[in-house]
């Protein structure tokens, strides 16, 4: 728990000290090539008990708490951003990767982590399960920072955004037979499909109910949309995890569904979940940060014992299981050769060990220390390299094609318009055409144009190009006439 002498102004002071740090060292992370979560990280240790002293935190519980609600954040704010057409070609050998890969990299790691590490083998499969997923937080803030080939970026993408339910759901089953004398296996085998199915269920239909109410409530202020939308992540998780289904599936669906409907204040929608993951994201891994010691963090044990794991994380398990969950799919040899490499663990390797301390299984203070571990060898070693291993095989994407401008109708009232963005390529009907000549509905003004990076004001005058970033101020009304319009092909 938290231990000092802080009165209400101190706390609220060093949380705004820990956020403006925070914000910093993504800076620095940039130029270092460095995952974030490398610096977060270390932040939490420096200001820990075991550095200066400032704070002294040892509940699990609590952390695992705050994991697990920034988990969900991040994982809303990267479906949400996540595009279906994208994603649709590589669903099943994400779902493969998600699935039988980590069941694959769970059973590698555990093996040799029984013959590593004085574990019994249900601790040594524990620690392996433990470690067995991708993390999204890390592949999401990994494939915003870099340009990686669309394909491999998606699956990517894919992966994390579903595999976490897997490694969940194996951590569980380590610690009921750990902890469980005389376990119900086919119920424990029962509860997979059951976890797995609901959770895409509930997911699906809420994401559902979520983009309808969001585009029919009226509120009386565009800035309680954001709040509304993210109000559903939370929503979507509790409602799944209640009924014992997967609620970070759940979540990750409801943002898919959320973030490829057409929505009311998108933009606003967006900025926000961005901004509130970073914070969430931030805040998570110092707060993990903090629940690790230094001393027994860099202890000869732990650091001969999490490197050999690493090793093994790193240059057995993780490739055998891509290449075997790719086997007779669509994917060529330097793919898959970028695919294992890009098994970034991060944030839910150690919130699920922190599963194990508080179920209180006998060794879990000494595999969360190991998995801890593991987790910077995998940022620092992996994530500072994805770059170089995308040059190198040939996979680095083309720059990702985002506008310097961003406009949107913000009403302090109710609206009954927004401004929509609209990129044109060479099927847009008015490319090449003047502003003067094209038809729109009396409804429909065209506020301002993006185009090479600068801001155009358009006017009667004005031609439309190819690959211009639009926005466009149209009543609610004529939102779909619109869009249909500026589809069509010639």
């Amino acid at each position: 728990m938290f231990v000092g002498s802080f009165d209400i102004d101190s706390f609220v002071l060093l949380a705004a000290l820990l956020l403006i740090v925070g914000v910093s060292v993504t800076k620095f992370s940039s130029r270092l090539g460095m995952p974030s979560l490398v610096l977060f990280i270390l932040v939490g240790m420096l200001i820990g008990s075991d550095g200066l002293g400032i704070i002294y935190f040892d509940n699990a519980e609590q952390a695992q708490l705050v994991g697990i609600i920034a988990l969900v954040i991040i994982l809303f704010e990267g479906g949400t951003q996540t595009k279906w057409p994208t994603i649709r070609p590589v669903m099943w050998p994400s779902i493969s990767l998600a699935t039988i890969g980590v069941l694959i990299t769970s059973l590698i790691v555990g093996f040799a982590a029984r013959f590593v590490v004085d574990l019994t083998w249900l601790e040594a499969l524990l620690l392996g399960a433990i470690v067995g997923s991708t993390d999204a937080a890390a592949v999401f803030a990994s494939l915003k920072e870099r340009n990686i080939s669309t394909k491999v970026g998606a699956t990517m993408e894919a992966e994390s955004g579903t595999n976490d339910p897997m490694a969940v759901f194996l951590t569980l089953i380590f610690i009921e037979l750990i902890t469980v004398n005389q376990p119900n296996y086919l119920l424990l085998f029962g509860s997979f499909f059951w976890q797995m199915g609901l959770g895409l269920l509930i997911g699906l239909a809420l994401g559902k109910i979520a983009s309808i109410s969001i585009n029919h409530i009226n509120l009386d202020s565009s800035g309680l949309y954001p709040i509304f939308a993210l109000s559903f992540a939370l929503l979507t998780y509790s409602t799944a995890s209640l009924i014992n289904a997967s609620g970070f599936l759940a979540v990750y669906v409801a943002a898919l569904v959320i973030g490829n409907s057409e929505l009311t204040y998108r933009h606003s929608i967006f900025r926000f979940n961005e901004g509130f993951a970073w914070m969430a994201q931030i805040l998570m891994f110092i707060i993990l940060g903090l629940l690790a010691f230094p001393e027994q963090i860099l202890s000869v044990p732990v650091i001969i014992n999490g490197m050999l794991l690493s090793a093994v994380l790193i240059l057995i398990a993780r490739p055998a299981a891509t290449f075997l969950s790719t086997i007779a799919m669509n994917y060529s040899l330097k793919e898959k050769t970028f695919l294992a490499w890009a098994g970034l663990r991060g944030a839910v390797p150690i919130v699920l060990a922190t599963f194990a301390i508080v179920a209180e299984v006998e060794k879990g203070q000494m595999i969360f220390n190991i998995v801890f571990f593991i987790v910077l060898t995998s940022a620092l070693i992996q994530g500072s390299s994805l770059s170089f291993m995308a040059k190198k095989l040939g996979l680095s994407g083309p720059k990702k094609e985002t506008p310097h401008h961003s406009l949107e109708l913000i009403s302090i009232g109710k609206a009954n318009a927004e401004i929509i963005e609209f990129k044109t390529d060479e099927n847009t009907p008015i490319v090449g055409k003047k502003l003067q000549d094209i038809e729109f509905p009396n409804t429909v003004l065209i506020s301002a144009i993006v185009r090479d990076e600068n801001l155009v004001t358009p006017y009667g005058e004005t031609e439309i190009k190819e690959d211009d970033f639009l926005y466009i101020l149209v009543s609610r009304k004529q939102k779909n006439k619109l869009r249909r319009m500026l589809k069509r092909e010639h």
